[in-house]
């Protein structure tokens, strides 16, 4: 199977190119703007692997689209192409609105002609399998409501109202022309070579450095929270065994309040680096918390009900919240040259050089 897969140097995109390649038999071409949030370092371990291909496109470019279908006739799309970055969007959401929904309607339709002149048996197994996110769904204000599959949607913010622009221009898509799609939504990711502008890696890295560790509000927002690696094994079970027409809810069975996120990091980095073992002077890292002005229209608690995708796929998460984020501030402590280039911008000389 030849997988096309967009936004896939990013943070959850570059987990699915090393799942597929490391684990799979499957080629893939990975097509990435290389914005800001792309790092061709986040793909380096298969770079060199014959399967591999990547591919320095804007997903909003439609000749460029076109190009790439016909150049590598893909079986399968995985959409994960993205701006995601909720406070970036509410400072400037216009490439919010130019990436998530022209950007989706542009690959939309460059997929549609494609796959509509396609022998019938490759035609009935196309899929555009579509990576989305729980924010559109909102907020939930009960203790024990849960995000399911038939949840309005209600997106709160420039990112979510625009990623739910997206499903809906996906949903459409199928309805309409028939286009084989499925569409995922999961909760907050975390992991190995995360963007250093979310929750988990800021508090990390601030806290190795000796700056404040900023927590918005009380800190009392909840999040779901689900491993990176897992979810990339769930991206693939539902390319490969999902329903078309379909969607699935991903997500961790990890709620958090962002307060005991934060605790639980300063903990681990106290067992994995010790204060004493540094040249911080300060008492613990917990000593770093500062608390902030909060982010307008910040939603206060996300829960997925990932039932549907165990029950009817087969998949559940493999790491505990503890046990993941154990395994991410190692990988942080062990992984500066990655990190270090993002903190002072070499690694988007990396885009030097790649070409379409």
């Amino acid at each position: 199977m030849k997988i096309l897969v967009t936004g896939g140097a990013g943070f959850i995109g570059s987990a699915v190119v090393r799942h597929i390649i490391e684990n799979t038999s499957n080629s893939l071409i990975n097509v990435d703007k290389l914005t800001y949030a792309g790092n061709i370092n986040s793909v380096a371990a298969v770079a060199n692997n014959e399967r591999y291909i990547f591919e320095q496109a804007d997903i909003c470019d439609a000749q460029s689209m076109k190009a790439l279908f016909a150049k590598h006739e893909p079986d399968v799309v995985m959409h994960l192409a993205a701006e995601s970055h909720v406070d970036r969007s509410i400072d400037g959401p216009a490439a919010f609105i130019e990436t998530n929904i022209v950007g989706t309607y542009t690959l939309l339709e460059a997929a549609r002609n494609y796959w509509k002149d396609l022998p019938e048996e490759r035609k009935k197994a196309f899929r555009f399998h579509h990576i989305s996110t729980d924010e559109v769904y909102g907020d939930l204000h009960g203790t024990d409501d849960l995000f399911n599959e038939t949840t309005p949607y209600s997106p709160s913010s420039p990112y979510s109202a625009s990623k739910a622009s997206s499903d809906h221009l996906v949903r459409a898509w199928h309805r309409t022309y028939g286009l084989p799609v499925i569409v995922t939504n999961c909760s907050n990711n975390y992991g190995p070579y995360h963007f250093p502008e979310k929750l988990i890696p800021i508090i990390i890295l601030n806290a190795l450095s000796g700056k404040p560790l900023p927590v918005y509000g009380k800190g009392d927002q909840i999040r779901d929270w689900l491993y990176v690696e897992d979810h990339a094994r769930a991206l693939y079970k539902v390319v490969t065994e999902g329903i078309v027409g379909e969607t699935y809810n991903i997500g961790g069975h990890n709620e958090k309040q962002n307060i005991d996120v934060v605790k639980t990091i300063c903990t681990i980095l106290e067992q994995l680096a010790p204060i004493k073992n540094s040249s911080l002077n300060i008492p613990n890292y917990e000593s770093l918390i500062t608390f902030v002005k909060d982010r307008p229209g910040h939603d206060l608690r996300y829960a997925i009900d990932a039932s549907k995708i165990e029950r009817e796929l087969g998949w559940t998460p493999a790491e505990t919240f503890e046990s993941g984020l154990r395994k991410t501030v190692q990988w942080y402590l062990e992984h500066k040259e990655w990190w270090q280039a993002v903190l002072d911008g070499s690694y988007q000389l990396e885009r030097l050089g790649q070409g379409a």
